[in-house]
């Protein structure tokens, strides 16, 4: 069921032209200074992969993704990528890429289960980005470390767009903060998942919420996670609290709540990834061929996530909604009420 925000007394600030033109500046400054940031290169990345190879995301576990049979394979199934977690850890492997470098790529993605929205959209495209580390950087520690850098990123490019387009004005705060999703939970106890991250987001600006998609002390989790990249498991002895993983979250006072903008984390290594197969009922995905080469040691330890390009974009132009960064298919009530509110979508 689709979900529409109308926000408060909203106007675009910039006209069509100056959109597609505000849309392609901002793709070009972050994706070169994320490359600077994490020292990564680009590679070239599949639309689709082969069905059966545990290569393919399940997200949360619940997303199916659209398939289709090919022809030349004797109608062997291809499915179209819901992110490339996976591929990126065994394209480090392939290229030898070694700790302290990686790569990055342009993630193009068909969600048939989204419900539409303001945020969401069937379309999904983003930089996905993988970086080869030590066993000593799996710590939380390393993780804000990364965090910070891709937030320097997020704030040079804001203050490159605010210089080419003067009616934006500059919203980030200086620091991301930092908060784990049990502190969060013991801070907002009354509060649902989402209307925790709306209240500590209104309240600094930028936040990280460590620690996605292992079970808090209520006995649920803060958001799911599939068990087999992101490691939520692990505890960090700095902290004694489980989790090298989250997700990065910006105040969006256009439609006056938290927006995610990047889900990114150190991935599992052998022990995380048994640990968190078991807890999940999903041992059977061990004699996939993804699972296989972690588990016998022909993948290198990571760290990577996702940034969401089209939010990135509308979040720095001030647009109510993503139709008014890509073009995707809406209901036609939806299109409907947008030219309505003022809200003209692409």
């Amino acid at each position: 069921m689709s979900y529409l925000i109308k926000p408060n007394n909203y106007k675009p600030l910039l006209d069509l032209k100056q959109t597609e033109l505000g849309i392609k500046q901002i793709k070009d400054f972050f994706q070169q200074n994320l490359s600077s940031e994490l020292r990564l290169r680009r590679v070239t990345a599949p639309l689709f992969v082969l069905k059966g190879m545990g290569i393919n995301d399940d997200l949360s576990g619940t997303e199916r993704a659209v398939s289709f049979p090919i022809k030349d394979l004797n109608d062997s199934q291809a499915e179209v990528v819901h992110s490339l977690a996976k591929w990126k850890r065994l394209t480090l492997a392939e290229y030898k890429i070694g700790p302290g470098y990686g790569i990055y790529t342009d993630m193009n993605a068909i969600r048939a289960d989204e419900e539409l929205g303001n945020l969401h959209s069937l379309y999904v495209d983003q930089w996905d980005w993988e970086r080869t580390i030590t066993p000593e950087q799996r710590t939380v520690s390393f993780l804000k470390q990364i965090v910070t850098r891709i937030y320097s990123a997020m704030r040079r490019t804001e203050y490159m767009i605010c210089e080419a387009y003067p009616q934006i004005r500059p919203f980030l705060p200086h620091d991301i903060h930092f908060i784990h999703a049990e502190e969060l939970l013991q801070k907002f106890p009354d509060l649902s998942p989402k209307e925790r991250e709306h209240a500590i987001t209104q309240e600094y600006g930028a936040v990280f919420i460590i620690g996605i998609g292992g079970k808090l002390s209520d006995g649920k989790e803060h958001d799911l996670r599939a068990p087999d990249y992101d490691d939520y498991s692990t505890i960090d002895p700095a902290t004694q609290l489980p989790g090298l993983n989250g997700d990065l979250l910006i105040w969006n006072k256009v439609l006056n709540r938290s927006i995610e903008l990047s889900s990114m984390g150190i991935r599992v290594d052998k022990e995380a990834l048994l640990r968190q197969l078991q807890i999940s009922g999903q041992e059977h995905r061990k004699e996939l061929y993804f699972h296989k080469r972690l588990l016998e040691g022909s993948l290198p330890l990571c760290i990577g996530g996702g940034i969401g390009q089209s939010r990135l974009c509308m979040l720095y132009l001030q647009k109510a909604h993503i139709g008014e960064i890509q073009a995707s298919i809406w209901p036609e009530e939806m299109r409907k009420q947008c030219t309505e509110w003022g809200m003209p979508l692409i």
